[in-house]
C-alpha cells in the first residue's frame, strides 16, 4: 500500500473557505480536491498497474461527498475489514461507541460527566477541585485525588465507591465534588481486588463496597468526595493479559492490565485463542455509561507471560523506561575511536595522575563515577580528594546525545540488565574511571585536619590515573589486614578513619540511618534463574564511600549557590507530615517503646534507644518503618523554592554532583560547576529557572520510575528463585496490620508479603480489626506489628499475569475450623503506598 502525502494549498488544488463554512468543512473539501486530483493523475499514467486512490474518512458527511463527487471512499473500519490478508488488523481498530444509543439499550451505572466549560467555572467559584486521580493498588474502589492549589485541609480528597470514581482512571487530571461532612470515609483497610467476570454481578459489588464503610474511628475520617468531570485524560498503551470469555465462540473478552491500578478493559477481538498466556499491550478508547469497564483494542503482542525477555519488557514499558537502542544521530555525537589525551586538553586541565588514586564499587561494576584519594601533607594537614567522571566534557548542551540523556534522566539497574542512561563507550569506558588508564575528571580536593574538619576547598578539572579498582571486599581487606602496608592501602585506612568522624558527626546533628531490607541474588550462569537469594551485608567501606560523596556534595551544593542563586540545581528531602508517622508510632508503643517525631534529632535519637534486648530485629524493623514514614526526596531549581533543607541528611543544602554517569541532574550541576570555576563558558538554558524547574520535574519522574522498575525486577526475579527453589518454612516479623490482612517481613530473603485471612468461596473466619493498636484478631488468635510468625512459602502460577508467592501460616496456628489456608501475596508493588515513601539521598 502506498501512502502519499502532499500539501493542500498546491496550485491546483487550492480552495479558498466560503462565508458560513466552518474551517472543518474547508478542510474535509480540500482534501476531497486533493484526491481527486491524485485520481485524475495517477491515471495519466502509462502503468500495467492501476493505481487507485482512496479516501479514508470516519466522518460521515464527508464519504458521502466523496463518493457523490466519484471518489472510492471508506470508513477506516470498512477499508481494514476488507483487507483479506491482515484479519488481525481487525483487532487494532479502535472502539468508536456511540454513547447516546448504548445508553438507550443498557442500564446506566454512572453518572455524566460535566462539561469542560462548566468544570472550570466549578472550580473556578470553588464548587469543585482540580487535582490528579491515584487509583489504590490494594483497593480497585478507592482513590485519592491530590488537589492543586494552597487549601492545606483540602489536599487530599479520598474518593470510595465505583459510582464516585466515575470511571476516572489512574493518573487522569479530574474535577471533584466535595461530599457533606456526614458522608466523609476513611482511608480503608481492606484489601480488594477485582476479580469479577461478570458485569451485572451487582450484588457483589455492593457487598465490597459494604465492607469498606464497616465502623470507624471519627477521628479517622478524612475529606471524601466524587468525580464529576474528567479535565485530562492521562492514558497510555496498557500491558497485561488477556481473561479469556467462558463464552464459546466470543469475540469481547476483558483485559487484565499488570497494573492493579488500572481497570480491566474490554476489547474485541478474534485471536482469543491466540492471545491466551500471552503479555499484549491494550489502548483504551472509551468509557460509555453503562459499562462497568472501559473499552480498548489490542495493539501488540509482546511474548509468553513467564519469559524473561518478554517480562523484562514489560516492566520497562509499565515504568516508562526508555530502553531502545541509542539512534545513528546520538552516537555521532561520541569521540571518534582510538581516543587519547591531547596536548590541548591538558592546558585546560590539573595533572593528578601522580596521586594514589582508587576507587571502591560493588562487585561487576563497569561504570565507576567516583575514585578518592587521601595522603598527608607536609603541614601535617590530610588532602582528602573525590575525583569524579568529566562526563560534561564528552556531553555538550543541546546536541542529540544531550537531549537522549536528558530525556533517560537515569540509568535503569534491574537484577540481570542495565539500561544506561548514555552510549556504553562513555559509560564503561572513556568516562568509567578504571584502573591504570588516563581519564578526565572534575575533582573535588580539601584540606582537612585529623578530626575532619575542613580547611580549604577547591574544585579543579583534572586528569587522573586510578592505581586500583576495588570492590568493597577487596577494600575492607586491605583496611583489616595487618601486613600490608602500600600507598593504596594507607590512603584507604587515612579516609576509613576520617570517614567515621564524620559520620558520627552527621548522626550528632541529627541525619537518619533508616533501614531498608535490599536483597543480592546468585545467577547461574547457564540459565541466567536465581539459584540463591540473600540481603545484602554492608561492609565500613560501604559507609567510607558514602561519607565522601555526601561530603563532596553538600560541598559543590554550596559553590554553585553561592554563584547561581537563582539557577542551581538542588535537591531537597521534605520533613514528613506528622500523620505520616502514626503507624511508626502506634507499633512502637505496642512494644512499649516510645519514638518521638517533633523533628530528625529527636526521631534519630529515639530511634537509637529503641531496642530489646530479648528481640535484636526489633530496631531494625522500627527503622524499616521509620523509611516507609518518609517522603520522597526531589531535585529542584533554588530559584523557584525556598526551603532547601535535606530532612534525611540533617543538612542546610545539598545536590547531586557524583555520579554523572547514570544521573542526569549530576551533568547539569557539573556544567554549573565548571562555570562558577571559569572552567567552561554557560549556555542560555543553563540560567533559565523555568527550564530548570521542567528539567527537575522530568528527573524526579524518571527517578521513581527507575525505582519502581528495579523493585519489580527483584519482584520477578524472587518468583523465579521460589518457582525453582519449590516449599520452604522461614522466620517472618508482622510490619502491617490490615483489616483482613497482615503485612509480613522474612528478613532472609528480604521478602514482604500480604497474608490474607480471607479467601474467595470459603467460609469467612470472626476478624476483629483495632486501628489504635493496631491489632487483628483472627478467630482467637491477636497479631500485633512486629509479632513472629512463622510462614511456609511456595509460588502459586495459577494465575499467570500475577504469579502470587504464596505462604501458609505455619505457626500460630489459628483455632477454628472456618479459618481457610492463609495465603500470602508478593509485594511486587512498584508504587509505594503514601507512608511507605522511601527516603532516596
Amino acid at each position: 500500500m502506498n501512502i502519499i502525502g502532499f500539501s493542500v494549498d498546491f496550485r491546483e488544488t487550492y480552495i479558498e473557505q466560503e462565508q458560513g463554512e466552518t474551517s472543518n468543512d474547508r478542510n474535509d473539501k480540500a482534501i476531497r480536491v486533493a484526491a481527486k486530483w491524485y485520481d485524475e493523475h495517477l491515471k495519466k499514467i502509462n502503468n500495467e498497474e492501476t493505481i487507485q486512490v482512496i479516501l479514508l474518512t470516519n466522518d460521515r458527511n464527508n464519504k458521502e461527498k466523496a463518493v457523490e463527487e466519484g471518489l472510492t471512499a471508506y470508513t477506516c473500519e470498512e477499508y481494514i475489514k476488507s483487507l483479506i490478508a491482515n484479519p488481525d488488523l481487525v483487532d487494532r481498530l479502535a472502539c468508536v461507541s456511540d454513547e447516546g444509543k448504548e445508553i438507550e439499550s443498557g442500564r446506566i451505572i454512572f453518572s455524566e460527566h460535566l462539561p469542560l466549560s462548566k468544570l472550570q467555572q466549578g472550580i473556578k467559584s470553588g464548587i469543585y477541585f482540580q487535582g490528579t486521580f491515584r487509583a489504590n493498588r490494594d483497593n480497585y474502589l478507592e482513590a485519592t485525588v491530590w488537589v492543586y492549589g494552597d487549601a492545606e485541609e483540602n489536599k487530599e480528597i479520598i474518593i470510595q465507591g465505583l459510582k464516585n470514581l466515575n470511571r476516572a482512571v489512574h493518573e487522569d487530571l479530574v474535577a471533584v465534588e466535595l461530599l457533606a461532612k456526614d458522608q466523609w470515609v476513611a482511608p480503608s483497610s481492606v484489601v480488594l481486588q477485582d476479580e469479577g467476570q461478570n458485569e451485572d454481578d451487582d450484588e457483589n459489588e455492593e457487598e465490597k463496597e459494604n465492607t469498606l464503610k464497616s465502623s470507624v474511628n471519627k477521628n479517622m475520617l478524612r475529606p471524601s468526595g466524587r468525580v464529576v468531570g474528567i479535565i485530562k485524560r492521562n492514558w497510555r498503551p496498557f500491558c497485561g493479559m488477556l481473561s479469556k470469555s467462558q463464552i464459546k465462540e466470543a469475540r469481547r473478552h476483558l483485559f487484565t492490565p499488570a497494573d492493579r491500578r488500572i481497570p480491566r478493559i474490554r476489547i474485541e477481538t478474534r485471536q482469543a485463542s491466540t492471545l491466551e498466556g500471552q503479555r499484549i499491550i491494550v489502548a483504551i478508547d472509551g468509557w460509555p455509561r453503562n459499562s462497568r469497564y472501559p473499552n480498548g483494542h489490542f495493539v501488540k503482542n509482546l511474548g509468553t507471560a513467564g519469559d524473561k525477555e518478554t517480562e523484562t519488557e514489560v516492566l520497562l514499558l509499565e515504568h516508562d523506561v526508555p530502553h531502545q537502542a541509542f539512534s545513528q544521530a546520538v552516537l555521532s555525537f561520541l569521540p571518534k575511536m582510538p581516543w587519547s589525551i591531547t596536548e590541548e586538553d591538558m592546558k585546560f586541565r590539573e595533572d593528578l595522575r601522580y596521586l594514589c588514586v582508587c576507587s571502591v564499587d560493588p562487585p561487576g561494576c563497569t561504570d565507576i563515577d567516583d575514585a578518592l584519594h587521601c595522603r598527608e601533607l607536609e603541614n601535617g594537614n590530610l588532602e582528602v580528594g573525590v575525583h569524579i567522571a568529566d562526563v560534561s566534557h564528552f556531553i555538550r548542551p543541546g546536541n542529540a546525545l544531550d537531549q537522549e540523556s536528558a530525556k533517560r534522566g537515569t540509568t535503569v539497574y534491574l537484577c540481570e540488565k542495565r539500561i544506561d542512561m548514555v552510549p556504553e563507550l562513555l559509560s564503561s569506558n572513556l568516562c568509567s574511571l578504571r584502573s591504570n588508564v588516563d581519564r578526565f575528571a572534575f575533582s573535588c580536593i580539601w584540606e582537612m585536619n585529623h578530626n575532619a574538619e575542613i580547611l580549604k576547598t577547591r574544585f579543579t578539572k583534572s586528569v587522573i590515573n586510578s592505581k586500583a579498582s576495588l570492590t568493597y571486599a577487596e577494600a575492607q581487606m586491605r583496611i583489616d589486614s595487618a601486613s600490608m602496608q602500600d600507598d593504596i592501602t594507607t590512603s584507604l585506612r587515612g579516609l576509613n578513619k576520617l570517614a567515621k568522624v564524620l559520620k558520627k558527626r552527621r548522626i550528632d546533628n541529627g541525619a537518619l540511618t533508616l533501614s531498608s531490607p535490599e536483597v543480592r541474588f546468585h545467577i547461574d550462569s547457564e540459565t541466567h534463574d536465581p539459584i540463591d537469594l540473600q540481603t545484602k551485608e554492608l561492609k565500613e567501606t560501604n559507609s567510607l564511600v558514602e561519607e565522601f560523596m555526601l561530603l563532596a556534595n553538600i560541598s559543590v551544593a554550596k559553590k554553585i549557590h553561592e554563584e547561581f542563586s537563582e539557577y542551581a540545581l538542588l535537591r531537597k528531602h521534605p520533613a514528613p507530615p506528622p500523620s505520616n508517622y502514626d503507624i511508626l508510632v502506634k507499633a512502637a508503643k505496642s512494644k512499649n517503646l516510645e519514638i518521638k517525631t517533633d523533628s530528625a534529632k529527636a526521631l534519630a535519637d529515639t530511634l537509637d534507644k529503641a531496642e530489646s534486648p530479648d528481640f535484636p530485629y526489633l530496631n531494625t524493623l522500627l527503622r524499616i518503618l521509620a523509611t516507609r514514614c518518609m517522603m520522597q526526596a526531589v531535585y529542584f531549581c533554588s530559584g523557584m523554592d525556598n526551603d532547601f533543607h535535606h530532612y534525611g541528611l540533617a543538612s542546610p543544602i545539598y545536590t547531586h554532583f557524583t555520579s554523572p554517569i547514570r544521573r542526569y541532574a549530576d551533568i547539569i550541576v557539573h556544567r554549573l560547576l565548571a562555570v562558577a570555576i571559569e572552567a567552561d563558558s554557560t549556555y542560555p538554558e543553563l540560567t533559565d529557572k523555568h527550564k530548570l524547574a521542567d528539567l527537575c520535574k522530568n528527573l524526579n519522574y524518571r527517578h521513581k520510575m527507575a525505582q519502581y522498575a528495579q523493585r519489580a525486577s527483584v519482584a520477578f526475579h524472587t518468583q523465579l528463585f521460589f518457582k525453582n527453589k519449590g516449599v520452604v518454612n522461614e522466620e517472618a516479623y508482622i510490619l502491617f496490620v490490615r483489616k483482613n490482612a497482615i503485612v509480613v517481613l522474612i528478613p532472609k530473603y528480604g521478602l514482604e508479603g500480604t497474608v490474607f485471612f480471607e479467601e474467595k468461596d470459603k467460609p469467612k473466619p470472626n476478624l476483629n480489626y483495632n486501628d489504635e493498636v493496631p491489632s487483628l484478631t483472627v478467630e482467637n488468635t491477636t497479631f500485633y506489628t512486629f509479632d513472629k510468625v512463622k510462614v511456609n512459602i511456595m509460588l502459586d502460577a495459577s494465575n499467570i499475569q500475577h504469579q502470587k508467592i504464596r505462604m501458609a501460616l505455619v505457626e500460630p496456628k489459628i483455632l477454628g475450623s472456618d479459618v481457610p489456608n492463609q495465603t500470602t501475596e508478593l509485594s511486587t508493588n512498584s508504587e509505594p503506598e503514601k507512608k511507605k515513601k522511601k527516603l532516596k539521598k
